[in-house]
Parts: structure tokens; sequence; C-alpha cells
């Protein structure tokens, strides 16, 4: 995923005007009373990604679920990485051991040179530290973790759950599907297995399967009663209109260009698209530029996305919200994109600040429940 996602008010009255226009054009019985909050990547705002006390800090905070990017070591163990590539994320690049490691694969259909999970197997991958991804964020932290194992964010999250008493939830991202199955790493199966051995095998279950690609997961709809969740991205908006702008690889599911099907993103937007993806889907998810862009400055809603979606039985979740990272028009207050995006009837949304989201939510659901 690439981009973003959540005041104790006063009276009421207040905090309908506050919420902005999507809000106030919206019934209110239609409004998700409670948006889920979803640590993405962990607590990524503040600590390095894909760590255990990244994960901590996030569940600390009040997230809802965790998400773990789920990649393949060359002897077939889940860890979690943004992506199969190591030289941002950790301090690969200052093991000399490893130099001849950086190579070039075709990563969704573009040639990428970068040092490769699928090149190193688990017990060398454990010597790597994590480091923090963003340039503009705190870096004091990097070079002290490990990278984590799926199991060991799963055994974190059960832990977690017996200490504080609540229902914790796991939101696992299948990365680069086709990919891993062309390099005999597929990973589908053994996610289910991972989950299944944790008791997390049911509809009911605190986890939710999410990929870009859709094969795998009409694959597993086959499999499984857990959730699953279609990711949608997108390239960027026209600054002028907010359309939204499609450029490869973030223009369609890789699988597709591999089936050489026809069709974009956008596609899987629309009624037929929607319609499809509620045969093996629960969930679909949008990046929030196909939900909420900006023309010369004014928002472009797209409620109708999200009332078809409801409409077949989908939720609909968005990402990534960053407070670092707001359009201009919120002049620096990150609650106003969350009440927007709550206000289009969005059901969950992933956020880098695990603590705004949970602010911003508890704030719309005590302005929707203010007897609570």
């Amino acid at each position: 995923m690439h981009l973003n996602r959540r005041r104790l008010l006063g009276a009421g009255l207040a905090t309908m005007a506050a919420a902005t226009v999507a809000y106030a054009a919206t019934p209110k019985k239609s409004l998700p009373k409670h948006p889920v909050i979803v640590g993405h990547r962990g607590a990524p705002g503040y600590l390095p990604e894909h760590t255990i006390p990244g994960y901590e800090l996030a569940i600390k905070m009040g997230a809802d679920f965790i998400e773990p990017d789920v990649v393949s070591t060359s002897d077939i163990h889940l860890i979690v990485r943004h992506e199969p590539l190591l030289s941002v994320t950790t301090d690969v690049a200052d093991h000399p051991e490893f130099a001849d490691r950086k190579r070039t694969r075709r990563l969704d259909g573009i040639d990428t040179t970068d040092f490769f999970t699928c090149d190193f197997t688990l017990a060398e991958i454990k010597t790597l530290r994590a480091r923090q991804a963003f340039r503009d964020r705190d870096h004091s932290h990097d070079g002290l973790y490990q990278v984590q194992t799926l199991q060991e964010v799963i055994d974190l999250v059960h832990a977690k759950a017996r200490e504080t008493g609540r229902a914790i939830g796991i939101y696992p991202e299948i990365k680069h599907s086709t990919f891993h199955q062309q390099l005999g790493l597929a990973m589908e199966d053994k996610l289910l297995d991972t989950l299944n051995r944790a008791g997390l095998d049911k509809a009911s279950s605190p986890v939710i399967i999410q990929s870009f690609e859709t094969a795998n997961l009409k694959y597993l709809r086959k499999k499984t009663t857990i959730r699953l969740m279609q990711l949608i991205d997108g390239s960027d908006t026209d600054p002028d209109t907010g359309a939204m702008i499609l450029k490869a690889p973030s223009d369609k599911p890789y699988d597709w260009v591999v089936a050489g099907r026809a069709g974009d993103n956008r596609d899987q937007l629309s009624a037929a698209g929607l319609n499809e993806i509620a045969t093996y889907a629960d969930i679909v998810a949008p990046w929030k530029r196909h939900l909420l862009s900006f023309a010369k400055g004014k928002p472009v809603y797209r409620r109708d996305i999200i009332d078809n979606a409801h409409a077949l039985g989908l939720q609909v979740h968005t990402w990534t919200m960053r407070n670092d990272q707001l359009d201009p028009c919120y002049n620096g207050d990150a609650q106003k994109e969350y009440f927007d995006l709550f206000g289009l009837g969005v059901d969950g949304v992933f956020t880098d600040f695990a603590d705004a989201g949970v602010k911003a939510r508890d704030a719309w659901s005590r302005a929707l429940n203010p007897q609570v």
C-alpha cells in the first residue's frame, strides 16, 4: 500500500457542523457508528514498520487490528515486510556478507534492483535490523529491532489480547502473490495453515486477509471462511478535476496483466466490478483518493462507490491515513480527513498514526451516539 487515514467535541450540533459537508449530506442512520482502526504496518508514524515494538505501540494506542504485510524467504518462511525488498526498511546494505545478493528481478512487470527476501533464508533475515522507511520521520530506533515472522506477530497479538482482555485483530496482506508463485514460493496455503494453527480459521475470527491481486483471493474463498478484502490501487489524481490517474504497476491487479485481462482498477470499482468482488470478498478497500480527491483545492466525493459496495453487502475500508502527509485543505488537522471519510460511509481506515485514528473515531462515535 502506498498512501493515507482518523476532538472531543462539545454539543452534538457543533460536532455535526465540524464533520464536513459529506457528513451533513448523509443520513445519520447510514453512517458507520464505530469505524475500524487498523494499525498500518504497526505504528510507523513513530517506530520502524513491521516491528514488535511498532505493533505493540499500535495496540497500546487502541487499534482494532494490526496489519502485517507478508512475504516469503527462500526457505518458505513467512516474514513481515511491506515488499519483498530489503534495502529501504533494513540495514542489509551494511552487511558485506550479503553484498552479492543485490540483483535485478522483474517485480509486477517492473525491473527492480534491490535485495529480495526470496534470496535470503530466515536465519539470514534474522541478522538484519529494521529501519524507518520515511526519511522525514524519527530514525532514532533504526537498527534496534529484528525482522519478524508472521508467527511471531500472531503470538504477540494473542499475548496482548490476554493481557488487555480485548479482541485484537490481525489483517495480513499477501504481497505480490504472482511474483512469489512464479518463484515456487506461493504463500496462500502457508498463510492459511499458519492462521488455522493459531485458531484463526473462521469468519468470526479476528482476522482479515487482503491482497491487491484477485486470483489468490478467489482461490482462498474456496478454501476458507476467513474474511477476505480486495485492495484497489491508484497512482495519482488530476489536480484540476480530481479524476483518478492510473499508471503501471498501480493500474490493475498484476494477475490481470499475466492473464491478459482487459480493464483497470476503475473497472473494479464500477457496479459490475463491485458485483464481482462481492462473489469472493467481504470488504473492498480502494486507495482513499478513489473516494475523496481534490480539484483545485475543493474536495470531490465519490459516495456512489461506497453506496454501491454497501448495497452488495461489502464493507468499505480505505488507506492510508498519515498526519504528516495531509492535503493542504485540512490545514494540518488530521481529524478533518477522518471525518470526511467517515462521513462518506467508510467502515474502516488504515493509519500510520493509530492514536490519531482512535481519537478521531471515538469523537465520531460520540457525535453519533451522544448518550453513550
